[in-house]
């Protein structure tokens, strides 16, 4: 048994960096390939580290389409989705947690159902609803469709952290003479910041990479999200501009590994402690 356990150890080492290469290998290679010129990425055998590093494929990837502007809008469409998804869900989620009823077990389970929609089944009646109330091929209305997409699953990690806070502290401020939306600002939602703090990558992250609505909502080149655009680096005969579509890519990556590197440890610890609590 001790024999064992000796191996089982080095094992579950060799298994776990096994499991992040795996993770990392897209990146790497799409740093790669963002850095290659034309000549290497036609080689026969492929390299992993560039033998002449170039920045041409940026270069082409800013001269070819509008990516400046299309990260301005994915980040003003992103970030405003977050912070209205973690405004609206967090009064909802005490809502929910602290005044149990048959209508809030009914909204928890309405919540869970919507989780299984696929997009496509919601796509053409959100496009006539955003079309008849004249939010069709605008920003606002994409946000609207994003923070409704992002909520159940905020509004279901943020009650499991209200549920998890003693209902004695809220106790305590009332006999201090503080209201409820006092108690909730003052007392409450600092504890939930680990909870607020996933939910909003959730939301945000969601939002930067989505593709699907923003295809359908979104006509006007302007208004258009980057996803939209790294889409264009292919060609209509299925031929991708291998070397500007990657370096665009990374761009496009950058923000949220941004967002992760920053608070890594808030968001494993919310979204783990969310999960949990009951």
């Amino acid at each position: 048994m001790r024999g064992f356990r000796t191996l089982a150890t080095p094992a579950k080492y060799v298994a776990l960096v096994a499991y992040l290469v795996f993770l990392a290998f897209p990146l790497l290679w799409l740093i790669s390939t963002a850095f290659k010129p034309p000549q290497e990425m036609a080689l026969i055998d492929p390299t992993i580290i560039p033998a002449e590093p170039t920045l041409d494929n940026f270069r082409l990837a800013f001269e070819q389409q509008p990516l400046a502007r299309a990260l301005l809008n994915t980040l003003i469409i992103a970030g405003t989705s977050a912070l209205v998804t973690v405004l609206l869900s967090i009064p909802a989620a005490y809502v929910m947690a602290r005044y149990r009823s048959a209508l809030s077990r009914m909204t928890m389970l309405w919540v869970l159902l919507s989780q299984m929609f696929p997009f496509i089944l919601v796509i053409i009646p959100l496009f006539l609803l955003l079309r008849d109330a004249g939010l069709y091929d605008t920003q606002l209305g994409l946000i609207i469709v994003y923070v409704v997409w992002s909520m159940p699953f905020a509004l279901w990690m943020l009650r499991s952290y209200v549920v998890g806070i003693p209902v004695e502290l809220e106790e305590a401020a009332a006999m201090d003479g503080a209201g409820k939306l006092r108690t909730l600002k003052d007392i409450v939602a600092p504890l939930l910041v680990p909870g607020v703090v996933a939910a909003a990558l959730f939301a945000f992250v969601s939002a930067w990479n989505e593709f699907l609505f923003a295809l359908v909502l979104l006509r006007t080149p302007e208004l258009q999200t980057i996803s939209l655009t790294l889409v264009k680096f292919i060609g209509a005969e299925g031929v991708a501009r291998l070397g500007p579509l990657a370096a665009a890519a990374l761009v496009a990556t950058i923000p949220s590994l941004v967002f992760f590197a920053i608070i890594q440890r808030r968001l494993v610890g919310g979204m783990l402690g969310g999960a949990v609590k009951s």
